[in-house]
């Protein structure tokens, strides 16, 4: 009774047990993600010596986030065989115990700047397969029809946590203190290990009738070169990353010195962007029975062009808009992106695949950023954030270029059709045949 209220294309998800188990983990472990953004900087304020804040708040970000790519090559030999729900798993529990330790070292007084940064990097040195488990679970548990929503509840969630994780965490560290709100990540990652545990071990989703076949599976990133069209996708959308990272140094910028603002702005910014971004996301669901490459382009495109207007000094009312409008507009685009590559990759390649997906794409923001800082203070904030949105535009033209000189034999097909599947099928034996 209660699924008929939710929207067509995400009732048969709730019918299946294993997901509406697990959904609800996987939105706790991303709200405790949320409100670790604001903790994590927060906290690191709060130990650095006077003089080192910048430099251990710096630290603190990088290792909450960066060691992932690490461990994608690191361990890429021992994990990529283990079945996705382990794989959680493994990253549940270690985040848990390692984020837990800095409530308890801040409470006996020996949080040193030191200790906090390598707890920080030890829970995050398996995020990467973590990450790649979580959708490598969705597609053995989910006939390809079901999917991309299942990828866009899960996009959603993430959006979300973006919104609501922040503001809560802001909220109950002036009640709690920011070492505390570590601890409720860590809690969420525990509740993440121990639903996961309760899931039976899904093989693969029915409808591809492709065995897994781990002892034939390869290193992700040598499995990337075989496959140019995944190597596209991964391209693509570190590219587009990439263009997004001076997005964070500039709108900081333009707010304080081009509209002469507060904080308080640059929050709404974030806000409407992130409402957008959930509609967005939620809005993918719908869009299974479209070709998911032109989508994919599309959104790419019109994310650029709602950057433009900033660099037309136009309001700062008009420029929330099309921030809000560029957030719907982005939503769709993760959980697109994962279901090209769970539709693309035979399934004993998709673990590992993931995995150095998302090891690959952890350095496209951190470098964007990086280089948005000299950007900025070379051309102004206002201009950066055209020139993002110009060089945007200009990459989904260039790809739409790329895609149609490549001459595909065959036209861009909805996820889930009969054709695609069969096209798995002859890729999974190519794989075999290499």
């Amino acid at each position: 009774m209660t699924t008929r209220l939710l929207p067509r294309p995400y009732r048969p998800l709730f019918a299946r047990r294993d997901f509406r188990r697990l959904l609800p983990a996987l939105a706790a472990s991303d709200l405790g993600d949320g409100m670790s953004v604001v903790a994590v900087a927060w906290l690191a304020v709060l130990i650095a010596p006077p003089g080192r804040s910048g430099l251990v708040v710096g630290a603190a970000v990088a290792a909450y986030a960066l060691p992932g790519a690490a461990g994608a090559l690191l361990f890429g030999r021992r994990l990529r065989r283990l079945p996705p729900r382990r794989l959680i798993a493994a990253d549940s529990r270690v985040r848990a115990l390692l984020l837990g330790c800095v409530p308890l070292a801040w409470a006996t007084g020996v949080l040193h700047p030191v200790l906090y940064v390598v707890l920080l990097a030890g829970s995050s040195v398996l995020h990467a397969w973590g990450n790649a488990g979580k959708y490598s679970l969705l597609a053995r548990m989910l006939p390809p029809e079901q999917r991309l929503a299942a990828n866009a509840l899960v996009s959603a969630s993430a959006s979300a946590s973006v919104v609501v994780g922040p503001a809560l965490a802001g909220f109950l560290a002036t009640a709690v203190g920011p070492a505390w709100i570590v601890g409720l990540d860590a809690l969420s990652f525990a509740v993440l290990a121990v639903q996961v545990g309760r899931l039976g071990d899904p093989g693969e989703a029915p409808a591809t009738g492709v065995p897994i076949d781990a002892g034939r599976s390869a290193a992700g990133l040598p499995l990337l070169r075989r496959r140019p069209e995944l190597l596209g996708i991964l391209a693509l959308t570190w590219a587009f990353n990439f263009l997004y990272g001076p997005l964070e140094v500039a709108l900081p910028l333009h707010v304080t010195e081009d509209l002469h603002a507060g904080a308080g702005l640059l929050g709404l910014y974030w806000t409407v962007f992130g409402i957008g971004a959930v509609l967005g996301a939620l809005a993918a669901g719908a869009l299974r029975r479209l070709p998911l490459w032109p989508v994919t382009l599309g959104i790419i495109a019109g994310w650029g062009l709602a950057l433009l207007p900033f660099g037309l000094g136009v309001p700062a009312s008009v420029s929330l808009v099309c921030f809000a409008l560029g957030g719907v507009i982005y939503g769709p685009f993760t959980a697109l992106s994962f279901t090209l590559f769970q539709d693309r990759t035979p399934a004993a390649w998709l673990t590992a695949v993931l995995a150095a997906r998302s090891a690959a794409l952890l350095t496209a923001a951190p470098v964007g950023t990086a280089l948005g800082g000299p950007l900025t203070a070379a051309l102004g904030p206002q201009r950066v954030l055209a020139a993002s949105g110009f060089a945007t535009i200009a990459l989904a033209l260039v790809a739409t270029a790329a895609r149609t000189a490549g001459g595909r034999r065959a036209p861009s097909r909805p996820a889930g059709t009969a054709a695609d599947r069969d096209g798995r099928r002859r890729a999974h034996a190519d794989g075999r045949s290499t």
